[in-house]
C-alpha cells in the first residue's frame, strides 16, 4: 500500500482542530479522537501525531484552533515596492544575477526569482550567470 503526503488546506486543518477540541471537551481519549478523526476525514485528516498535539493543547486549556505564529523570515517579500526595485535594477542593467539582486536589494533570492519571472517576466532566469529574456 503506497501513502501520499498530501498538504491540507488552511480550512481542512482547522476543521480538523475543531473537531478534535471538540472531542477533548466530550472526554474522549486522544485514541478515540484519532480514529473519529480519521472516520470523518479520512484522507482528509491530520496525522495521528498532528491529532496527539492539539489534544494535549486543548485538554491543557487552549481554546483557539488557529496555528500560533511563526518566527522567521516574513513571507511578504513580494510587495509592490520589491517588485519595483527590482523592475528598476534590471532595467538599469539586465546583467544582473538574481544573487546579485538578492544582496544589492536585500530581497530574498526566491521572491527574486518569483518577482522575474511572474512580474517582470522574463522567460529564463539564471541563478549565478547572467539573466537572459
Amino acid at each position: 500500500m503506497c501513502s501520499l503526503t498530501v498538504a491540507l488546506t488552511l480550512a481542512e486543518q482547522v476543521d480538523n482542530r475543531i473537531c478534535v477540541k471538540f472531542y477533548c471537551k466530550l472526554e474522549y481519549k486522544s485514541t478515540e479522537t484519532i480514529r473519529m478523526i480519521n472516520k470523518a476525514f479520512q484522507d482528509d485528516s491530520m496525522s495521528e501525531t498532528l491529532i496527539k498535539v492539539w489534544y494535549k493543547h486543548f485538554k491543557e486549556g487552549r481554546e483557539s484552533t488557529i496555528s500560533d505564529p511563526r518566527s522567521g523570515r516574513s513571507s511578504a517579500s513580494k510587495t509592490s515596492k520589491n517588485v519595483g526595485s527590482v523592475k528598476t535594477a534590471i532595467n538599469e542593467n539586465r546583467r544582473l544575477t538574481i544573487r546579485e539582486l538578492e544582496d544589492d536589494l536585500g530581497i530574498p533570492r526566491t521572491s527574486v526569482s518569483e518577482i522575474l519571472t511572474e512580474d517582470v517576466g522574463m522567460a529564463r532566469v539564471a541563478q549565478n550567470s547572467s539573466l537572459v529574456s
